[in-house]
């Protein structure tokens, strides 16, 4: 199989990260396709939102608009079935006895990106974009970037591939993101983030706030406003 270096596929799931990946490698790669992961999670409203964002992001550049390749949604339903956690049941958010949050699912990421690289092998797609951090994040443990060098490893001696697992966000706190949106799409993309992505684990979508739609309480709205404050106090008056 011939893997393209001048390719990517994103994994997007219409919330702000995955987002700013998107336009990241729309900016480095000519050919760039997307993956989401129907596993039956609660905020299963980040799934209606991927399709306006895209179209929305295709809008703010023609070179952009041109590379923006197809979409496909992979369903693991099975995931969430097996997996007891606050994000694919209705459970209380917080902090579990082993000290991770009760919304981790075991996992996860491990099945995305496997589940994303078979189909850019497939698709002749030599880079897979992730999200993932762990300087500003959740704490989980499938979002390490010792996590994803493992798995690419795995990956590419199960495959006999060169796949190249690609994390933009590992080593930048959710104030960085922001900026790094505003660096690749200027204030246009910072407000398409803030008014049409979605990452409320609740899948609340009628609180609106100065960073987007949310709770407001939940780790992932926390991490999000947090990251806005110190994005804001940084812009030039």
């Amino acid at each position: 199989m011939t893997l393209d270096p001048s390719s990517a596929l994103v994994l997007f799931s219409g919330g702000q990260d995955s987002t700013t990946c998107l336009a990241w490698a729309l900016s480095r790669y000519q050919r760039v396709e997307t993956i989401g992961f129907s596993y039956g999670q609660r905020h299963a409203v980040e799934m209606e939102v991927r399709e306006p964002v895209r179209r929305a992001i295709a809008k703010l550049s023609d070179d952009w608009r041109q590379r923006l390749g197809p979409d496909r949604v992979v369903s693991l339903d099975v995931l969430g079935s097996v997996s007891q956690s606050a994000l694919t049941a209705d459970l209380p958010m917080g902090t579990r006895p082993d000290g991770l949050p009760a919304t981790f699912v075991p996992g996860r990421n491990l099945v995305f990106l496997t589940f994303a690289t078979i189909v850019a092998y497939q698709r002749g797609l030599k880079h897979v974009v992730a999200g993932v951090c762990e300087t500003d994040f959740s704490g989980y443990p499938d979002c390490r970037d010792d996590t994803v060098k493992a798995l690419q490893v795995a990956i590419n001696l199960g495959m006999e591939a060169r796949l190249v697992l690609e994390t933009p966000l590992m080593w930048i706190d959710k104030a960085d993101t922001w900026r790094l949106a505003d660096q690749l799409g200027g204030r246009t993309l910072v407000d398409l983030i803030v008014e049409e992505t979605h990452t409320c684990y609740l899948g609340d979508r009628t609180h609106r706030h100065d960073w987007g739609l949310g709770c407001g309480t939940c780790d992932a709205c926390r991490l999000r406003a947090n990251g806005w404050s110190r994005y804001q106090a940084r812009l030039p008056p």
